[in-house]
C-alpha cells in the first residue's frame, strides 16, 4: 500500500532519520521517501496507515 502523510516538525536530517527509523521498526521492508521542505512522507508498506501514523507520532511529530 502507498500512503502519503503530511508531517510537521521535521527540521533537519536527524528528524528525517528519526521518522525513517520509526517506520522501519514497524515494517523493515517499507520504502520511505521524505521531502522535508514540504513535510511530505511517502510510505510503501503492508502495514495499516494508522499504524504508520502512530509510529511517526510516537517520535514526537505531528501527522496530518
Amino acid at each position: 500500500m502507498d500512503n502519503t502523510f503530511q508531517v510537521q516538525g521535521m527540521t533537519c536530517g536527524h528528524c528525517e532519520m528519526a521518522v525513517k527509523k520509526a517506520i522501519a521498526r514497524l515494517d523493515p521492508e517499507a520504502k520511505v521517501e521524505i521531502d522535508r521542505s514540504t513535510g511530505k512522507v511517502d510510505v510503501h508498506s503492508t502495514k495499516p496507515r494508522e499504524d504508520i501514523a502512530h509510529a511517526i507520532a510516537d517520535e514526537g511529530y505531528q501527522v496530518a
